[in-house]
């Protein structure tokens, strides 16, 4: 993994005393990822105030609520929220598919306002793909995701379903004045649009014209626009052409998991769910799932999980700390992957944790 810097916000901001933190362990791994990355926070000597809630599958089953709209009103209030992961057994049939998805994930997204998610991926030794230094900025509010579209004579031979995709110039804008503000605090100074303005000629358009509009006020961030299917090819063959990819937020979903295998695996991809605006709390998390299979057997990796920490201590502004966090995560999966081309430390989930946490003091 390339040496980079941490700072994934674009504007420096306050440090926060004593942040009041919510955490969401959830299911499965979640709790123990979740505990090993709080570890780091409290050997950094850093002070916040933590809030636990339980959400997820387990809770869904106990109490039959997905999220209160009185513990959204909870969440309104801290800080920042860190989530480990949510989601049943593969297999389950007890928990709707669908539900934990659009009634906890997409509606905190929605409801605070988390309209930026923001995804870093550095190559590692060994990795499928080297060369991998950039960061994806997908929009989190619209699109495909926001549930635009319904059934006609469901359950026929005649059945209609639609899916639309909501896109707003207010929406669209702001995302994108973000990845032009993080492409210029970078080195590169490079920004890519990624969509499909050849077939999706409305939404496509829009996304363009705010791509070109906003560039008059980033005269030194170069920019280019390339198909999302091309990005797939070029992230593979040239990852080098990328320094900040800004995009939709069905795009950003998928191109980000392909950043994340290609990188060195999913079990090191942080992102950031962020309200940049700071009218409410920022949610950060690994992206990896549940994983139920292997809960227990310290064979969980934390690391994406204390990487996503590192970026929440970022955005509360202790940016020192930030970096000790990234450059401690880099060293220790350089360090493993050197080792081992199967990218196994034979280290415990606690072990890991343990061991940053003493890289850190």
């Amino acid at each position: 993994m390339n040496e980079v810097k941490s700072r994934l916000m674009p504007d420096e901001v306050q440090r926060s005393s004593a942040p009041k933190i919510g955490v969401i362990g959830g299911d499965g791994i979640g709790p123990e990822v979740v505990a090993e990355a709080l570890k780091i926070v409290e050997a950094l000597g850093v002070k916040y105030e933590r809030v636990d809630y339980s959400l997820g599958a387990h809770a869904y089953l106990k109490t039959g609520d997905v999220l209160d709209d009185s513990v959204l009103d909870e969440l309104r209030q801290l800080d920042a929220i860190v989530l480990g992961a949510v989601g049943p057994p593969v297999g389950s049939t007890e928990v709707p598919p669908g539900l934990l998805e659009r009634g906890l994930l997409l509606k905190m997204r929605f409801e605070l306002d988390l309209y930026v998610n923001l995804r870093p991926f550095n190559s590692v030794p060994n990795a499928p793909v080297q060369g991998i230094d950039f960061a994806v900025v997908r929009e989190n509010t619209e699109g495909t995701y926001a549930g635009e579209g319904g059934f006609l004579r469901k359950g026929t031979k005649h059945e209609v379903a639609t899916q639309g995709s909501v896109n707003t110039r207010h929406g669209v804008e702001r995302c994108i004045r973000f990845a032009f503000n993080l492409a210029n605090s970078r080195k590169a100074k490079h920004l890519t649009l990624v969509h499909k303005t050849n077939v999706l000629t409305f939404a496509g358009d829009l996304w363009q014209r705010t791509f070109d509009e906003l560039a008059s006020e980033f005269p030194e961030v170069t920019r280019v626009y390339n198909h999302v299917d091309a990005t797939c090819i070029y992230m593979v063959e040239d990852p080098k052409r990328y320094d900040v990819i800004v995009t939709d937020n069905l795009f950003g979903d998928i191109i980000t998991d392909l950043a994340g295998s290609l990188s060195g695996g999913i079990g090191l991809a942080a992102s950031a769910n962020l309200n940049p605006d700071r009218t409410g709390p920022s949610l950060f998390e690994p992206v990896h799932g549940a994983a139920h299979d292997i809960v227990g057997t310290g064979k969980a990796n934390p690391l994406a999980a204390i990487r996503s920490i590192g970026m929440m201590l970022d955005y509360l502004g202790f940016t020192a700390e930030a970096n000790k966090v990234s450059a401690e995560v880099i060293r220790f999966a350089n360090e493993i992957m050197e080792k081992n081309t199967k990218g196994s430390s034979g280290m415990t989930t606690q072990q890991i944790g343990d061991a940053i946490a003493e890289r850190i003091i």
